[in-house]
């Protein structure tokens, strides 16, 4: 109970910044906005935001911002301007291009007749962002839209795309009225830490303003994640997230940059393209509107801590509960061991049964992200006290092709079939995230917490309480090997500076280690799995190589003489 308390006291440890993220009293240059919440997408354009939904918003960011830059005129984005000159924000108006021409064309008639509509409150115009990050389309189409779009209105035009892009095209700059240039650390192709982020944004900032000389520069993207996987060394974190924003609107502020922050809210439906990072950049919680950094309060990476905490000491009272509550059925004393044991499960589960639930909750998408996080937690808390059950009566785990067998093969306990069924089904949907992660990794989460939880108590039992034959055991085997190749996979693909990775990949080894079975089992259980033809032939061959060696003969008669030895050498091979 002690370890679990010292463990939430120092992850949920919060941190006073010495400039506030957000502040009130000076609101911030920019800050990108889109309305869409849960069960609102942009790629379905026949959503249609209601006003009311975006003045609530709007209402709220008036609070904070004096600006808000918009990505497109779809999806009652198009009321924007009116809405914002009701509450005083100015708005950088976008305009989202892509492949579709005829779709442009009317997306760009929109824009032109809010930019005349509106001059007091759209300030520029965005024609594109990231369009050639995306290779949607060529930079002379993009440089004709550009200049068409100037064309026909006052309002001062701009394209925004990454840095780099900017620096490999740079006679688009020819064509727009001031540069926009999206910085996002996160996402760099070498990751930045947290703790250096804001001055890497400033030194590509120097850099970019020296490749275009005279020309305006506004950072049209600057943010960092409060939730997700890491990248090599850069950590999401709500701690990171305010750290980040801190740093940066104190530099730019006395370096006289202009600066949009992205981006005003969380985004769920990002989850579905970039995973759960990619969801949660925003100042404000996407399902509660609340701010994430209030003005003045210290901030937590766990703002819930305190149920967190109380749920990990109850579930560790629970573990120990059941295993006081299980008969002794051990033939002889154990000593200490499977008390040990049970203290590890019930430590490892109250430690991290709060971020396993917060985890499962948040990353996850869709049907089968449901399915295999909801599996994952109910694992992670039906398996420490199953099998502290399991410890306490010296039972060992069963095997997968018990629970497959007719019925009088089946555990004899029902804690042993249900610790089975749960085993298995663990190690099937463990066996599909680590292969995710494998072939498709780049915006899948690391489930290190449901794994531990789940690892660790199966582990034990393994070693402590070994099963007394070891037929049956081949798929074991298989999972296990996979589950380490996993591991091994993961550790060179992300590096030793992602610990995420790192301990994922420890949870795999271990899960694995679990089920592997000894070497002699498992070549047995692979051999009887042979096709018949063959194991026959692996007969005959053992049939042949049946041991003929002199010294297992009888030593014989001194009187028989040297000639006694051939004879009795010879009857022998005759015999065979």
């Amino acid at each position: 109970m002690s370890i679990i308390v010292a463990a939430w006291h120092w992850l949920a440890a919060p941190v006073l910044l010495d400039h506030a993220p957000i502040d009130p009293a000076k609101k911030l240059d920019c800050v990108s906005y889109a309305p869409f919440r849960s069960g609102q997408t942009p790629w379905n354009s026949d959503i249609v935001i209601s006003p009311e939904q975006i003045a609530e918003d709007l209402g709220q960011l008036a609070g904070v911002s004096n600006c808000i830059r918009t990505y497109s005129v779809e999806n009652g984005l198009d009321k924007v301007p009116q809405l914002a000159s009701k509450v005083g924000l100015k708005v950088i108006l976008g305009i989202w291009l892509g492949r579709d021409r005829a779709k442009n064309a009317d997306l760009i008639d929109t824009a032109v007749a809010l930019a005349k509509g509106y001059p007091g409150t759209v300030t520029s115009v965005v024609a594109g962002s990231e369009v050639l990050l995306r290779g949607e389309m060529t930079v002379g189409d993009l440089r004709e839209i550009i200049r068409s779009v100037k064309a026909r209105i006052d309002t001062p035009v701009t394209y925004a795309d990454s840095w780099d892009f900017w620096l490999r095209h740079r006679e688009m700059a020819d064509d727009v009225d001031f540069v926009t240039v999206h910085m996002l650390p996160f996402w760099e192709d070498v990751p930045i830490r947290a703790d250096d982020a804001a001055a890497h944004v400033i030194d590509i900032y120097r850099k970019v303003e020296s490749a275009f000389p005279g020309k305006g520069i506004l950072i049209g993207e600057a943010g960092w994640p409060s939730k997700g996987r890491m990248r090599e060394v850069s950590l999401p974190s709500r701690i990171n997230q305010a750290r980040f924003i801190s740093e940066l609107r104190d530099r730019a502020g006395r370096e006289k940059i202009r600066v949009n922050l992205f981006e005003a809210y969380d985004e769920p439906w990002k989850r579905q393209w970039e995973g759960t990072v990619g969801a949660h950049w925003g100042l404000f919680d996407g399902d509660s509107r609340q701010i994430k950094h209030a003005h003045g309060s210290a901030v937590s990476n766990y703002p819930f801590w305190k149920l967190q905490l109380g749920a990990g000491l109850a579930f560790g009272v629970c573990i120990f509960l059941v295993a006081l509550l299980t008969p002794w059925r051990r033939p002889s004393p154990t000593g200490w061991a499977p008390w040990l044991a049970v203290s590890a499960c019930a430590t490892t589960g109250g430690i991290l049964l709060g971020l396993a639930a917060e985890k499962a909750l948040y990353e996850n998408y869709g049907a089968a992200g449901w399915l295999n996080q909801g599996w994952l937690l109910t694992a992670a808390i039906t398996l420490p006290p199953l099998c502290a059950n399991a410890l306490m009566a010296g039972r060992p785990l069963p095997a997968f092709q018990e629970l497959f067998g007719p019925r009088e093969g089946w555990p004899s306990s029902l804690p042993a079939l249900v610790l089975g069924f749960v085993l298995m089904v663990t190690a099937l949907v463990t066996l599909e995230i680590a292969l995710g992660l494998v072939f498709d990794p780049r915006s899948r989460d690391f489930p290190f917490a449901s794994v531990t939880m789940a690892a660790v108590p199966v582990w034990v039992v393994a070693r402590l309480c070994r099963r007394k034959s070891d037929v049956g055991v081949t798929a074991e085997a298989v999972f296990a090997g996979l589950l380490v190749a996993a591991a091994i996979f993961l550790f060179f693909n992300e590096g030793v500076h992602n610990w995420q990775s790192l301990w994922t990949a420890a949870a795999f080894v271990l899960f694995g280690a679990a089920l592997w079975p000894p070497h002699s089992a498992a070549v047995r259980g692979m051999v009887s799995h042979m096709p018949v033809g063959f194991r026959n032939t692996l007969r005959r061959q053992e049939l042949v190589v049946q041991p003929v060696a002199i010294a297992s003969l009888p030593p014989p008669k001194p009187e028989a003489g040297a000639g006694g030895i051939v004879a009795a050498t010879s009857k022998v091979e005759c015999d065979k």
